[in-house]
């Protein structure tokens, strides 16, 4: 194991990248000189209930500020937030919700990384470190979530506050840039302007709009048979 990890690590200096001209791979994570604190545990509250089927707002969202919308160019297949339909075998009843990373407090993606491209900050945020991704797409393996994609075509359209790179893993970041100016993630600030079934905040602040809300009515996290913790919540699933 120890010499696969020294091949893989080593494979990263050959890893294949298409970068714009001066772009950093790895987003600005928190003003500098500021450091992110396990004191936040950064989470999200989506009620399926006030999803619409035939919603697309938080979708579209996170394309136009992620730069995923190919910007003239042909849109990327990346799946940051995608809709998925669930159906109750039992009543037949069905259902459609948002899901993305789920920034799990114990993260199978950051723990099979063979270089430490993955990883989690101290305030709960999953993200990759495109400079040291080497494409082996284990963390896609691992996510029980499939919230990760692989960036096989072109990068053109780029946003620097938002990088990607052609043969890295990517995958919802909660907007850090915006988390970390004090503004909420795209598809929250969108959903917000539709059915209100977003409320993003600290999980570990009591007086948080989204633990205020959790304690009035508890909420359930996908798979948490798993041991994942995710940060992200869900109501009506």
């Amino acid at each position: 194991m120890t010499g696969r990890r020294a091949l893989l690590k080593g494979g990263a200096a050959f890893a294949t990248l298409a970068l714009a001209p001066g772009l950093t791979l790895l987003a600005q994570a928190r003003p500098a000189g500021v450091a992110a604190s396990a004191a936040v545990r950064w989470g999200l509250l989506i009620d399926a209930g006030k999803c619409a089927d035939d919603c697309q707002a938080c979708i579209a969202a996170c394309a136009d500020e992620n730069g995923l919308d190919g910007r003239g160019w042909p849109a990327t297949d990346a799946q940051w937030i995608r809709k998925v339909s669930v159906t109750d075998s039992a009543t037949g009843a069905s259902f459609s919700l948002p899901l993305m990373c789920q920034h799990c407090a114990n993260p199978p993606c950051v723990d099979v990384c063979p270089t430490g491209a993955s990883f989690r900050r101290a305030d709960g945020i999953v993200l990759v470190d495109k400079h040291i991704c080497i494409g082996c797409r284990y963390c896609m393996l691992a996510c029980p979530y499939k919230a990760r994609s692989f960036v096989h075509e072109p990068v053109r359209g780029q946003k620097s506050h938002a990088p990607r790179g052609m043969g890295t893993v990517e995958s919802c970041t909660f907007c850090v840039h915006r988390v970390d100016r004090g503004d909420t993630p795209a598809c929250v600030e969108a959903c917000a302007k539709t059915h209100q079934a977003m409320v993003f905040g600290d999980l570990n602040d009591p007086q948080s709009e989204i633990s205020r809300q959790l304690k009035a009515r508890a909420g359930s996290k996908i798979r948490a048979d798993l041991g994942l913790d995710p940060g992200v919540v869900y109501r009506g699933i």
